[in-house]
């Protein structure tokens, strides 16, 4: 039986469209606190309870809303944002489709407090399911208040489709996170029932966000970036992890577009290219790039969610991103250092151990620095001090001023000064530390430079002359001796890697030989195969290949790139031609580089063999010659290292 076409009501028509604005309690969040920031607040509070299903209020001190406004706020496509379509090819603002407040309203029960800075009394404006219950006049602070309760409350078959209340609020806090992140010059406040769970300062630090979201062990491995395009459309800045920062997935990695957290594969792409050779395989770098670019060279109008993004110079944005973050790595040198608490040594009670020093806890980290501040301060204090007097002082408390711990000569109290000075130190997350008062003020922090002579960086030519090479273990690592450190050189990975650097050198260069086929090499293509060889057939010309048709859908491979070691010819053609876009050399070297890193691995001195110190000299000097020497293709670490001091507290000589 046929059905009548009829037009759908109202109610119907918003609880449809609010099925692609709100998708959960997170989605309102996310809606509510953009529009805040749209709103020019300085400090936005987030506050649920059950994970946001039964409750949300989201509290800023933006513009706030004028009375006569107020209910034309919660129709369908109003919007403060844009004007016209044209508008759209430059949007600034994180809000714009007017969907937000008409879809929350839909599916919750909404009431709204609102006041602008010049008004005298705020408005209060109730809504529940698309339907108005009141209006009126009340006394509010600056800016606008969100209470939505009873989310689906009228569309009880979208409830039953959320999570438990802990995994709803797990993706509110995520989203937290990110806007702080990407807002470092915001406040927000994010309390979990009843319980603050982030609150940042919102004082434009990122370091001291990250330290707020991620911890201490991220963010004492942080590199900063920052780079602008020569036409200076374009700007990254934030901060990178070191390759030991790492996860199995992509969490970590974190990019926001003109303040906006997105998805991008572009990006995506060019943060795990920059990252290939200095992570291993499948694992993921630490970042945090702000990306600023003009409003007309991104479409963000791309789906309800506004979290994809498209580039309308994408090649571009990949190689500034990919650039960036090349660079800033080559600039450290990478080598892991061996601590006192082993990877994987835990506490009876499971946790992972870690070091004390006076009243704090500070975890696994070199205290070289700490140990010798300790014993100058004793030293000090010692000949400051008589003993007479420093035995009539009274112990400093816990709660005592910075001032009375200064004066206080008790070995704890004096430990605890420099254990909190050494975090201080090596964390580097607030915006001004306190200067040290038998040091001179220092400028602002500077971006990362190449390290120079005297600070201990192994693979230099400038410190060749002071490599002591000590021998070799188990016919596959070398120990080398610098100063106050020992390193230890894996062969395989260290000769792996100058193979590597070598081939790539070879294809970058063109100076890649061929190796004549007899017979040749018959294979069969299919139309879009065929097309694909006929576009890119100078490229696979330059890698060494010689090809010609044979007729019909045959073509014959006359000559192969020389020095395989092990890989079948048709695997390594088959493999190039089905990766390769419209971007061709970039994509070749890219699909190479597994292969010619399988190369490398297979051409390279293997472990237990038996060099001599003439060799493993080699060795090392070809190394100071690469860009990137501490891993190895596969991303393991080519050179480890322990300081002296770690030794020592290995044997006990330092307790």
């Amino acid at each position: 039986m046929k059905r009548p076409i009829s037009v759908l009501d109202q109610s119907t028509i918003d609880k449809i469209a609010a099925g692609e604005v709100v998708e959960r309690p997170a989605s309102v969040v996310k809606e509510l606190v953009e529009n805040a920031i749209d709103a020019g607040a300085s400090a936005v509070t987030v506050e649920i309870k059950g994970g946001g299903i039964s409750f949300i209020r989201i509290t800023d001190n933006g513009s706030g809303i004028e009375r006569d406004q107020v209910p034309l706020a919660f129709l369908r496509h109003a919007t403060s944002k844009i004007r016209q379509v044209e508008d759209l090819a430059a949007i600034s603002s994180l809000g714009f489709r007017g969907e937000a407040l008409s879809s929350i309203a839909a599916v919750s029960q909404v009431e709204l407090i609102t006041k602008p800075h010049e008004d005298l009394m705020g408005t209060r404006y109730v809504i529940e399911g698309g339907q108005e219950k009141s209006i009126e006049d009340v006394g509010a602070p600056d800016g606008t208040t969100f209470l939505v309760r009873n989310l689906f409350y009228n569309t009880p078959a979208r409830a039953k489709f959320l999570k438990t209340p802990a995994t709803e609020s797990g993706y509110i806090s995520s989203f937290i996170e990110q806007l702080s992140l990407s807002h470092p010059h915001i406040s927000f406040k994010f309390i979990q029932d009843g319980k603050t769970k982030l609150h940042t300062s919102g004082n434009d630090n990122l370091r001291e966000v990250i330290y707020q979201v991620y911890g201490r062990e991220i963010t004492r491995e942080l590199i900063e970036v920052h780079s602008v395009t020569p036409d200076g459309e374009m700007e990254i800045s934030g901060f990178i992890g070191k390759p030991a920062v790492n996860r199995g997935n992509r969490n970590f990695e974190n990019y926001y577009v003109n303040g906006r957290y997105v998805k991008s594969k572009v990006l995506m792409k060019a943060i795990e290219d920059a990252y290939h050779t200095f992570t291993m395989q499948h694992k993921y770098p630490f970042t945090s790039l702000d990306i600023q670019i003009r409003g007309e060279d991104v479409d963000v109008n791309v789906h309800p969610t506004k979290m994809e993004v498209r580039f309308s110079r994408q090649e571009e944005v990949y190689r500034q991103v990919y650039q960036t973050i090349r660079q800033a790595l080559h600039q450290q040198e990478l080598i892991p250092e061996v601590s006192v608490t082993e990877e994987g040594q835990r506490k009876p009670d499971g946790k992972e151990a870690s070091v004390k020093t006076g009243m704090r806890e500070t975890g696994a980290e070199p205290f070289e620095l700490h140990r010798r501040r300790m014993e100058a301060g004793k030293r000090q204090e010692a000949v400051q001090t008589p003993p007479a007097a420093a035995s009539a002082m009274e112990p400093a408390g816990n709660g005592r001023s910075g001032s009375a711990l200064r004066s206080s000569t008790l070995p704890a109290a004096r430990e605890d000064m420099a254990a909190a000075q050494f975090i201080r130190e090596q964390n580097s997350y607030r915006a001004n530390p306190p200067a040290d008062p038998e040091k001179k003020t220092e400028a602002a922090p500077k971006k990362p430079v190449q390290m120079e002579l005297f600070d201990g960086k192994l693979l230099s030519q400038e410190a060749r002359s002071r490599h002591r090479i000590i021998g070799q273990v188990f016919d596959t690592y070398w120990l080398v001796q610098m100063e106050d450190k020992l390193y230890i050189i894996d062969q395989h990975a260290a000769h792996e890697k100058v193979l590597y650097e070598r081939f790539v050198a070879q294809m970058k260069k063109q100076e890649v030989s061929s190796q004549l086929l007899s017979p040749p090499l018959i294979i069969s293509l299919n139309l879009q195969e065929q097309e694909k060889l006929k576009r890119y057939l100078d490229v696979f010309a330059s890698l060494g290949f010689e090809i010609e048709a044979f007729g019909g859908k045959e073509y014959s491979i006359r000559a192969v790139p020389q020095n395989l070691y092990g890989l079948t010819r048709q695997e390594l053609f088959t493999e190039i031609l089905d990766h390769l876009d419209e971007n061709p050399s970039d994509a070749t070297l890219e699909v190479l580089s597994d292969r010619l890193a399988t190369m490398a691995c297979k051409a390279a001195v293997k472990g237990n063999t038996s060099l001599s110190a003439a060799e493993a000299r080699a060795l090392i000097d070809e190394l100071l010659e690469l860009e990137n020497p501490y891993n190895c293709p596969h991303g393991r670490p080519t050179i480890i290292s322990m300081s002296k001091y770690e030794l020592e507290k290995k044997f006990k000589r330092i307790v």
